[in-house]
Order: C-alpha cells, then sequence, then structure tokens
C-alpha cells in the first residue's frame, strides 16, 4: 500500500518535516511493509524554507543581513534539489518577531536584509526564486529590498532617501540602473495568501501597520507615503501597483517585488504543491494523510490541508487529515475534499501537554486512524464475497 504523508508543521511545536516522521512511525506499526512517500508542506509563512528544502532534498545556508531596524541578523534559507531554485521566507530577514515589542517602529523598518538574501541567492546561481511573504515588522512597500538590489530612491534635490516607509513620502525619482543585472534572467514567484492592495482602507498601513506598532497617525503616515511611492513607480517605470490585490502583503513588499523583480504573486500552497511535485507523488497512492497545528474555518482558504485534499482528489486518493486541535466539523471538511478529520488529544489535556508530546500523540492518532480504515476496508471486502 503507498500512503503519502504531506502535512504543515504544528506550529510552536514540530516542524512539518518532524509531523511527517510521526505520522511514518505510526503507519509502520500497522503496515511494516507500507510503502511510504514523506512530502512535508507548508502554505508560504513560516516553515516553508524547512519544508521545501526536507521534501526535495536540498541545502540550508545562512546568511548575515540587516534586520528590521539596522541591526544585524542571521537569516536561514535554502537551495532546492534542483540546484537552481532559492526559497527565502522574508519573515527571517524583516520579520516582526526580530524586534522586541517595545521597539518596534514601521515607519524606519527595512526590507533591506531581504533584498540581501535574494542577492546571496544570485551569489549561489539560483535563478529561481520562491519568496514567502508574511510576518513583516516593515511598512516600506519593498524600497529597503530594491535598495539592497541596487535601486536608488531619490528625492527632488537628488539626494537618496534614508530606509524605511515614512521617507516615501518625499520620493520624487527612482533610479533603476544600478538594479542588478542577474534579475533580468530570474524568474520570482511569491507566495502571498491575501489580497489587500497597497494603499487605502484595505491596505498595508491602515490594516497592518498597528500591529507592528503603529499610532493612528503613523499609519495615515504611512498610507500616504505609500500612495506617493506608487505615483512615482507608475511614473518613473509604467506599473501601476496601486489596487493591485496582494500587493499591501508584508507592508507592501508584495508591490515592490512585482515593480523591480517582475514577480509573479500566487497562493502559497499552489507555489508549495508545484516545487514538491505533490501530484505526481500522489500518483498510484492508496491513501494520504495531512495534517496541521490548528484546523478551523481558516483552513478552508488556501491553507495546506485543503490544498493537499483538493489535489489528492484530483487524483481519487482518500484523505485523513491530523490536528492539534480540530475547530470544524467533519461534514464542512468533507466539502474540501477531506474524508475523515481526527485531533491528537486523547481526552482533556492542556495545550502545554499537547504540544509537548506532540510527536507521541500524532503517531498514536495516525496508527488509530489507520486500523479504523483497514477494518472498513475488512469489511467492504468480506461484504462484496458473500
Amino acid at each position: 500500500m503507498k500512503i503519502v504523508i504531506a502535512p504543515q508543521g504544528f506550529k510552536g511545536s514540530l516542524s512539518a518535516r518532524e509531523v511527517a516522521d510521526a505520522m511514518a512511525r505510526g503507519i509502520q506499526h500497522v503496515l511494516v511493509n507500507a510503502s511510504m512517500v514523506l512530502v512535508p508542506m507548508a502554505d508560504g509563512g513560516e516553515g516553508t524554507v524547512d519544508a521545501l528544502v526536507s521534501a526535495t532534498r536540498g541545502r540550508f545556508i545562512t546568511s548575515e543581513v540587516t534586520g528590521p531596524l539596522g541591526e544585524k541578523v542571521v537569516a536561514t534559507w535554502g537551495i532546492l534539489g534542483d540546484k537552481s531554485t532559492a526559497i527565502i521566507e522574508m519573515a527571517a530577514a524583516s520579520g516582526i518577531t526580530l524586534v522586541p515589542p517595545d521597539i518596534l517602529n514601521p515607519m524606519i523598518a527595512t526590507t533591506y536584509g531581504t533584498g540581501e538574501l535574494i542577492r546571496a541567492a544570485l551569489d549561489e546561481g539560483c535563478r529561481k526564486l520562491i519568496i514567502g511573504i508574511g510576518g513583516s515588522a516593515t511598512n516600506d512597500g519593498g524600497a529597503g529590498m530594491a535598495q539592497a538590489l541596487g535601486v536608488r530612491f531619490l528625492d527632488d534635490g537628488g539626494n537618496e532617501l534614508p530606509r524605511g516607509g515614512a521617507a516615501l513620502d518625499r520620493l520624487k525619482q527612482i533610479d533603476v540602473s544600478g538594479l542588478d543585472t542577474r534579475l533580468a534572467v530570474c524568474k520570482v514567484t511569491v507566495a502571498c495568501d491575501v489580497t489587500n492592495p497597497l494603499c487605502g482602507v484595505q491596505g498595508a498601513s491602515l490594516v497592518y501597520g498597528p500591529q507592528k506598532g503603529a499610532t493612528k497617525d503613523m499609519c495615515q503616515q504611512l498610507d500616504k507615503a505609500l500612495a506617493n511611492y506608487a505615483t512615482v513607480i507608475k511614473q518613473e517605470l509604467g506599473i501601476d501597483i496601486t489596487d493591485m490585490p496582494g500587493g499591501g502583503a508584508a507592508g507592501g513588499l508584495g508591490a515592490g517585488l512585482v515593480a523591480f523583480l517582475s514577480a509573479e504573486l500566487m497562493p502559497g500552497i499552489d507555489i508549495i504543491c508545484e516545487a514538491t511535485r505533490l501530484s505526481r507523488h500522489l500518483e498510484g497512492a492508496a491513501l494520504v494523510f495531512t495534517g496541521e497545528g490548528r484546523i478551523d474555518t481558516q483552513t478552508i482558504f488556501g491553507k495546506t490541508v485543503t490544498g493537499v485534499a483538493a489535489r489528492a482528489k484530483v487524483s481519487g486518493v482518500p484523505v485523513v487529515a491530523i490536528a492539534g486541535e480540530l475547530a470544524i466539523t467533519n461534514e464542512e471538511l468533507n466539502q474540501y475534499g477531506i474524508d475523515a478529520a481526527l485531533s491528537i488529544s486523547p481526552g482533556p489535556i492542556s495545550l502545554e501537554e499537547s504540544s509537548t508530546n506532540a510527536s507521541g500523540l500524532i503517531t498514536n492518532t495516525t496508527e488509530r486512524a489507520l486500523r479504523l480504515i483497514l477494518i472498513t476496508l475488512e469489511k467492504q471486502s468480506s461484504n462484496g464475497d458473500s
């Protein structure tokens, strides 16, 4: 029996690879000779680098880059098994978790470090880039990223602007003559799971600014600055990023990647499924196990579990989902291709206990699910014979 194991990590507890390994142990307890294909998954957010590098047998690289407030940070990124595709999480260089809450400041925070990671990938010979965006501390529209790659942002006196979103209010001219020429032959794909535009009521500043430390006045200033940024980009580069769905992701980094790297914004799960060749792995499979830390109503909106299920259904493969917490009915999940979903909790236990013992609980739950499936198959077979 061929079984595909394609879970996301359980946030704060286990990586996607660790979850997959735990599920595999549960299967082996029942079917010693099962043919298992482990495909650690992600949706473009936290854990994407780890999942893709593991799934494709690539390699991890660490680079010292500029953090959100100018400090040096060590960021991990990866090169996939094809040796030509880089996978980068912007949060590793420009993420909100890198800044203590009491000094968050989106007025000056920069994506410069993300640009340095892109440059590092180019130096390694990569010409395909997958960039996961989300969890940013920044609101600079990707200007810092572009600066690290050679773009100059100038005021009306020809002076280069300092880093940070607030300075973009003074932007008058963009000089792209120094943009790294290697980018011209690169394919850049961005994992983006929000549809917010760059500016306005639903834009980067007004919606996400407060969680990055912006006051109401700061949000208004940043929105005005990004609107000017978009205007100058349209004038200088002929690219309209103002109302582009997803342009407001990661403080406007989505828009900046489109403007300066000709990037394509795509749902994260679609990128991950393509990079891991999930559909190919599903060929000939009898069953799929997937899962994530919490399965709820948000799961149906382009998350790993439903993304895996959609592709499994195309191949006619049943899907079982394992969750740390199950906050949605099986009936609802059935509509999205998930045949059964189980919580790892054996009874009333605390979140801390569940997290601490997640690996063993996942193994036990996977074993229990598989035994139930096999019992059902045996009964169906017996009824058919009679």
